[in-house]
């Protein structure tokens, strides 16, 4: 993959804050991150880019020189290294950027703007990522991070568990997930909140009404 080549000596972001909004979106395990983005991206029209996913999609693809690595540290708990995530992200952004207008039927579907807003979910998740990103791809706005307590975040991921079909979602894997969470992505959520850029929100709460906490926060920030 050829942005990773460069990554490691990039200095530069690739995309301007001015024209390119990104919002990382963290959380524990379990804390309904994704069904926010999925609410924020019918509501506002961001593009959500999910790390898991876009790295369970590589580690899936035939050709991948990555699928192994990838495999290997998701089964364990573990976090990938960080230039295979943060090259799948800016391709990802790039297409998203590049890609072509909608057709008529479609022209009326929510999408971003024509500068990109992006909500990049469970990324990052080790503060030397977050520092990458940022000099190489682009400044994030803020960190929106749901917070929720580890034994209701253990009790979803327990039901999804049930019929997502993820190698992940069982008891051993998930309480791994939780000790990785703390140790390594906690120090993100403070880095960035002794900036002033991380909007907190209670994710115990029913899913309409923490969606309601984030509309306000981020039409607050984004002015939107």
């Amino acid at each position: 993959m050829s942005t990773i080549d460069n990554l490691k000596d990039r200095t530069t972001p690739v995309f301007s804050p001015d024209d390119v909004t990104v919002i990382f979106v963290l959380g524990g395990p379990g804390a309904g991150k994704g069904t926010q983005c999925e609410r924020l991206v019918a509501r506002y029209g961001f593009a959500h880019l999910s790390a898991g996913d876009l790295l369970r999609a590589e580690q899936n693809r035939p050709d991948s020189e990555f699928g192994d690595l990838i495999r290997h540290y998701i089964r364990n708990g573990l976090i990938v290294p960080m230039e295979v995530t943060i090259a799948l992200l800016e391709a990802a952004m790039r297409q998203i950027l590049d890609g072509p207008e909608p057709d008529a039927a479609a022209a009326a579907a929510p999408r971003p703007n024509k500068g990109g807003k992006f909500l990049i979910d469970g990324f990052p998740r080790k503060l030397d990522q977050a520092i990458k990103f940022e000099e190489a791809v682009v400044p994030a706005r803020f960190v929106l991070f749901y917070d929720c307590p580890e034994h209701e975040m253990e009790r979803r991921l327990l039901e999804r568990g049930k019929t997502s079909g993820r190698e992940d979602d069982n008891a051993e894997s998930i309480r791994k997930r939780f000790r990785t969470f703390v140790e390594t992505s906690m120090p993100v959520v403070d880095y960035f909140e002794k900036q002033n850029r991380v909007v907190k929100v209670d994710a115990v709460r029913q899913p309409d009404q923490v969606f309601e906490t984030t509309q306000k926060e981020l039409e607050k920030r984004l002015q939107l």
